[in-house]
């Protein structure tokens, strides 16, 4: 066999999926010709199939040292550089492929994603919108492009892109799913459902598709579909405490659970945690003895909590069990619908000790009105751009009199100037743990708070909680109400328009000053 057949070998047994005996054939040819450009290109294609990027970026380089003038081998090279998140490489190796090949529309669409992912939007867009120049009827510079636009909040140029993306490729999952994603985001719910459902139907197994629709069908209040459908969120997400993969007892399916061990697998952030851990007593109900894995940070606030045994973080090792179930499969086991939320309020308690010592710290004497201020969630939260607000917008707070302002926020945002006037008292070097967070917001009289953890907590200690909330918010705040099934304590201020937090505040203020009138 020829060096020519021997590729043609390995490049079909690629395309058929059979790696390992591709990489056999293409490893054979290298030990002759170990500076063969194309055999190092297509094995480098190959590592990225198995997600072994390092290996990958070697290989490339290897072939573009064989062969420099090949701007494809430097596009494959910026993709594996993308992926492996080395942004700024992956940004010289694309423009050195468009140095080479001027007209190369792949590597301005590839680009583009790497200056998306860099968070450079304009330029993104720019650049994916010149493969579009070069290559009128490629749909998958029209789809990148639509996850440009919606990165900069574009939302209805975003929708215009993805449906010209699936006009060239009626069969593109991916398009109809950020379609949707991109509906969701403006406020157009069913429209969503449409798109995700036609996405499943194309790919009955796409788990983000069906993960996606879940968020719509919950925000819309068609729980029994919901749920369901949020389910795949176990295929669809990484976010697990403890990951799925590695746990092998069964499934737990609602069943009477007659004294066995049920691990109860805390996921996503703080928030989902002091949301759902409602249903652990429901689950101690069924005859359950409960291990609940949550993260340290919450382990004191939950210390006695009704139903569960015992608990531990991911830096402890498992304890025995028989079955275990996901927090947020809960809903779906015990059939939750808008009318059944168990909305009990309060179910979390924080520590006398705690509380009192916040007494202390605050004072006995006259105070005004005491709000704890939240204005900003986690920055790599995937949607901290929409919930977050800069502390500069509460300037309408510093004309109220009569109110003490003191701060509940943690984190980089913590370190933000405040508007000329607005005092804010803070403690929060003190606050440790959601523990400490508790006991403060005991001695308070009302949370202002973004889309966070805190609001949570504050719901669940039955404490009057304002939740400040994007247009599109997530979920579980459902659409077009100002109360909250999950908190019967808790009000809503909505955006009425994308982006528009100024007519949230001033609602705020308003809502202040008839609080302190009533």
């Amino acid at each position: 066999m020829t060096p020519q057949q021997q590729l043609e070998s390995g490049l079909s047994l690629q395309r058929a999926g059979s790696l390992a005996e591709a990489e056999k054939v293409y490893r054979q040819i290298l030990s002759h010709q170990p500076d063969h450009a194309e055999v190092l290109n297509l094995l480098g294609i190959l590592e990225c199939q198995r997600n072994r990027l390092p290996t990958a970026v070697e290989l490339f380089r290897r072939a573009i040292a064989s062969c420099p003038t090949n701007a494809i081998y430097h596009n494959n090279l910026g993709n594996a550089l993308r992926n492996n998140w080395q942004l700024d490489e992956a940004i010289a190796s694309f423009g050195q492929s468009i140095r080479l090949t001027p007209d190369y529309a792949a590597a301005y669409s590839n680009l583009g994603n790497a200056l998306m992912d860099a968070g450079r939007l304009d330029e993104a867009i720019a650049s994916v919108r010149q493969a579009i120049r070069l290559k009128p009827d490629y749909a998958e510079a029209y789809f990148n492009l639509g996850n440009a636009l919606r990165g900069n909040g574009q939302f209805e140029e975003a929708i215009e892109a993805y449906r010209q993306a699936i006009r060239i490729k009626p069969d593109y999952a991916e398009a109809h799913n950020n379609l949707g994603t991109a509906m969701n985001e403006n406020g157009r719910l069913q429209e969503a459902v449409d798109s995700f459902q036609q996405a499943i139907k194309i790919n009955p197994e796409y788990a983000n598709a069906h993960f996606n629709c879940s968020m719509s069908l919950l925000a819309l209040g068609d729980f029994k579909r919901g749920w369901r459908e949020h389910a795949w969120r176990t295929r669809a997400l990484p976010g697990f405490l403890f990951p799925m993969e590695k746990l092998t007892q069964p499934l737990w399916d609602g069943g009477e659970l007659n004294g066995r061990v049920i691990f109860i697998n805390a996921e996503q952030g703080f928030g989902d945690v002091i949301q759902f851990v409602r249903y652990v007593p429901m689950v101690a109900g069924r005859g359950g003895r409960v291990i609940l894995g949550c993260q340290r940070e919450l382990l004191r606030l939950l210390e006695g909590f009704p139903g569960i045994e015992r608990m531990v973080t991911n830096f402890d090792p498992l304890p025995s069990f028989d079955l275990h179930c996901p927090l947020l499969n809960l809903p779906l086991v015990f059939s939750t619908d808008l009318d059944s939320i168990p909305a009990k309020v309060p179910y979390l308690t924080p520590d006398r000790g705690r509380v009192e010592h916040w007494k202390s710290r605050i004072g006995s004497g006259p105070r005004g009105l005491k709000v704890g201020l939240v204005w900003a969630g986690r920055p790599k939260h995937r949607r901290d751009k929409q919930r977050s607000i800069p502390l500069t917008h509460f300037e309408p707070l510093t004309k109220l009199e009569g109110i003490d302002f003191f701060s509940l926020q943690k984190g980089e945002a913590a370190r933000q100037p405040a508007p000329a006037g607005l005092k804010l008292i803070d403690y929060t070097d003190d606050l440790h743990d959601f523990a400490d967070t508790a006991g403060l917001i005991a001695n308070l009289d009302l949370v202002i708070a973004v889309d966070t953890a805190v609001a949570h907590l504050a719901g669940a200690m039955g404490k009057p909680v304002w939740a400040l909330l994007p247009f599109f918010p997530d979920w579980r705040w459902l659409m077009d109400r100002e109360d909250s099934p999950w908190y019967p304590t808790m009000r809503l201020f909505r955006q009425k328009t994308a982006g528009d937090w100024s007519g949230v505040i001033q609602n705020v203020a308003q809502a202040l000053v008839q609080r302190e009138m009533g």
